[in-house]
């Protein structure tokens, strides 16, 4: 079982009834095949970055799920043999979030390192001395007579 995203877009001129019909039907497709599906997210209706089929927007939806690849297949099947659908993409998310969790903990083991490693910090001193006039000197003014 993997993880999977698949966003589809669906015509613009489709109906929210019609748009919520068939992200029932696609969900229950998947339940039925085996597959768990952890989020359904519709963006709405978004302006596309080119023409697709003389639409210039349409409905975004997202899908993740937890699937076998063949039942991936058949969803995007389905995706394809439906007309209001004019583009879809599926990604392989678990790959993504296993590189990531390996270099969060070659991160987390470099600085461990460092800190085994790193030498112990001075102990704070006495504060240095700075060169101030006496009290009883007055301050030396560009232009002005020096007193004796």
């Amino acid at each position: 079982m993997r993880i999977y995203e698949e966003l589809f877009i669906v015509k613009p001129d489709a109906p929210d009834e019609e748009v919520d019909a068939l992200v029932e039907t696609l969900r229950t497709q998947l339940v039925t095949l085996g597959a768990t599906v952890d989020k359904i997210d519709k963006w709405g209706k978004r302006r596309l970055a080119y023409r697709v089929d003389k639409y210039r927007e349409g409905t975004y939806v997202l899908f993740q799920f937890t699937a076998a690849p063949e039942h991936v297949y058949e969803f995007e099947r389905r995706l394809r043999v439906t007309d209001s659908v004019l583009k879809f993409l599926t990604v392989r998310v678990d790959e993504t979030l296993k590189r990531l969790d390996k270099r969060k903990k070659e991160r987390d083991k470099r600085t461990a390192k460092r800190a085994a490693n790193a030498p112990a910090a001075p102990a704070p001193g006495p504060a240095p001395a700075f060169a101030q006039p006496a009290a009883s000197e007055s301050p030396v003014l560009p232009g002005m007579p020096k007193e004796s």
